[in-house]
């Protein structure tokens, strides 16, 4: 029986004397994560005052996504053997400088991606991976300052297709007006006079140049391991707002480990120039003109590893 108690009185105290020590290791370890977070502010805060800087600033981030599989005699599935595979990479590039009188930014989007499914019973299909997404977009924006957060400036967007159709129809925006920067990395242009032109190789009454005004509110930032972009790009033609467009793409990626980590991208787009067009070759057309037609909302997604740089 002394032998029981003793044991109960040692295990207490020994359990005791463990939570003791957890607890003052806890009250030691706090003023020092209160040291890290005031240390991470004034870092942040010099990392802003080193953005803020004249000069060029220049930077990749992007997503690549990606899977393989083969399936021999698995009966469960309709396909029992077949080889698959989906890779896919966005990219968001950027070269901007910045002066006391004026800026240039300049600006990159790609987003391609492959798909591929291959079914070993059937010689008559294809083994090759397959083009399933296909966004390419170059913007360059100069402006010369009026105030602080005031500019006039001039754009030049071009956007098309890569792998499939290149420059058919392929979109190039020229135009002058303003950009208004109100925080350090954001910008928002509005150019009142700015001709859409279109270049297509098919029908010139789907495809149709035209004056109007540009919109394009672009905002890029990298907050520690966080980084993102969002840009929407906005066309509205004086002629018809059946020639006017929008494309609405997001990108968001966190880094990991040594500029690897996970990341996300999305986008939406309204074109009913495009719509038609799509309308018109399926057989048997679903469309006849830009009065029937159904321009329905245009999205694509994708999530894997990203990278920076």
């Amino acid at each position: 029986m002394k032998k029981l108690v003793f044991t109960l009185v040692a295990s207490f105290a020994i359990t005791a004397g463990f939570s003791q020590t957890v607890e003052e290791l806890k009250a030691e370890q706090a003023p020092k994560k209160d040291s890290i977070a005031a240390l991470q502010g004034k870092v942040d805060a010099l990392q802003a005052q080193i953005d803020a800087m004249p000069g060029w600033k220049i930077g990749a981030f992007g997503t690549i996504g990606g899977s393989i599989s083969s399936f021999s005699n698995w009966y469960a599935q309709g396909t029992p053997d077949n080889s698959s595979g989906n890779i896919g990479f966005t990219v968001n590039a950027f070269a901007n400088l910045k002066e006391e009188k004026f800026f240039w930014r300049n600006s990159a989007n790609v987003n391609f991606a492959w798909v591929k499914l291959d079914d070993k019973n059937d010689p008559t299909d294809s083994d090759n991976f397959e083009a399933t997404t296909d966004v390419f977009q170059l913007t360059s924006l100069y402006g010369r300052n009026i105030t602080k957060t005031l500019a006039a400036s001039g754009l030049a967007e071009y956007r098309t297709t890569v792998l499939n159709n290149f420059n058919d129809p392929g979109y190039l925006d020229l135009g002058i007006g303003a950009t208004w920067t109100p925080i350090q990395d954001l910008i928002v242009v509005i150019h009142p006079l700015n001709y859409n032109f279109v270049f297509s190789k098919g029908d010139d009454s789907v495809f149709e140049s035209s004056l109007g005004a540009k919109i394009v509110a672009d905002y890029t930032r990298k907050i520690g391991a966080i980084s993102f972009k969002t840009n929407l790009s906005m066309f509205q033609s004086y002629k018809s707002s059946d020639l006017s467009n929008v494309t609405w793409t997001n990108s968001f990626g966190y880094t990991l480990w040594k500029g690897i980590g996970v990341g996300f991208d999305f986008g939406l787009r309204s074109n009913k120039q495009e719509a038609l067009n799509y309308a018109l070759n399926q057989d048997p057309a679903t469309a006849t003109s830009f009065d029937d037609v159904d321009n329905k909302l245009q999205t694509y997604w994708m999530a894997g590893l990203n990278y920076s740089f």
